[in-house]
């Protein structure tokens, strides 16, 4: 069955970094918000970066990227997936990031983790001819990854 992302992007007129997920989670999804399985380590990690306290409500979260110049959205638009397991995907279709370029100050592009990567590469970067800078993904299925080590590597969206 084909799921569409029901997440709209974030994103302000001055965003000026633009971070790339694969596809949001069923916590996520339930949410209506990025990153909104609770062992999913994005808002520690990004907190961290900014030296921080970590977010908890939706509004606290939009307010870090908000004064961090931070959009947010995924690669994808809809797929075929199994619960949350990207390794599932399938039948990608993907998001247009005109709309977020062209409103916004974008000048970098991350992307959490190698599914988005992979995703972006296929189809959406040679339409918006900005290469993006892979990061190790914050999920908690990415055990090998240690809090440390994911803030020294994310430490690189500090424009």
């Amino acid at each position: 069955m084909i799921i569409k992302h029901p997440i709209p992007p974030f994103y302000s007129e001055s965003s000026r970094i633009l971070i790339l997920g694969s596809f949001p989670s069923v916590k996520s999804r339930e949410q209506m918000f990025f990153y909104g399985h609770k062992q999913n380590r994005f808002w520690r990690v990004v907190s961290s970066v900014f030296e921080q306290d970590e977010p908890q409500t939706i509004e606290e979260k939009k307010q870090l990227l908000f004064n961090h110049k931070i959009a947010l959205w995924d690669v994808i638009s809809s797929c075929e997936i199994i619960g949350s397991a990207d390794s599932s995907i399938k039948n990608v279709v993907p998001n247009d990031l005109n709309q977020i370029i062209m409103a916004s100050k974008i000048e970098k592009i991350f992307i959490n983790g190698k599914t988005a990567k992979k995703y972006y590469d296929k189809f959406i970067k040679d339409t918006i001819k900005i290469e993006a800078i892979c990061l190790p993904s914050t999920s908690a299925a990415n055990a090998k990854w240690s809090i440390e080590a994911l803030v020294d590597e994310w430490r690189k969206i500090i424009l």
